[in-house]
């Protein structure tokens, strides 16, 4: 069933993994001394570089090396993590404003924290799932991505 389903498998293990990097990062700014929302930009900026590496080697095995292509993903990945960073830059606030400012595991705004990595990781999957890293038939027709219409076909014909 896993190997049915690998790729959402190993989105979901990654995104763990890039979660603990973002919370690791924010816990560790904030008992740093550093304020909430700095911590939050800070950790946010770990998180995505940790994020395009094991997306794009781990996930979905974009192994290209060629600089167009690496350049392509980069800007494309970037791109929609900073649409997500501002949407989390502007929740976070929000959250702590209407009393998610409270305490977690020792860690300020932590409860904040998690609801808004949770929104993140849906968005995130979606942008990197059917547009960045999409995948390519030998006869170019793309495999996973939007114009993809055919929904039991997951892996490139070789």
């Amino acid at each position: 069933m896993i190997e049915d389903h690998r790729e959402a498998f190993l989105y979901v293990v990654f995104g763990a993994f890039t979660v603990l990097v973002s919370w690791a990062s924010y816990a560790l700014f904030v008992w740093m001394g550093i304020e909430l929302n700095i911590s939050n930009i800070a950790s946010w900026i770990c998180a995505v570089f940790f994020a395009f590496v094991v997306n794009k080697w781990f996930v979905f095995e974009s192994r290209s090396t060629e600089p167009t292509v690496v350049a392509k993903e980069l800007s494309s990945f970037f791109g929609a993590r900073i649409f997500t960073g501002i949407l989390a830059f502007v929740l976070f606030p929000v959250l702590l404003f209407i009393g998610m400012d409270g305490g977690l595991f020792g860690v300020d705004g932590f409860p904040a924290r998690i609801v808004t990595s949770l929104v993140e990781i849906a968005l995130n999957w979606v942008f990197s799932k059917y547009l960045i890293f999409v995948k390519k038939k030998p006869d170019g027709d793309i495999v996973g991505g939007i114009e993809d219409n055919d929904p039991n076909e997951n892996e490139i014909a070789e």
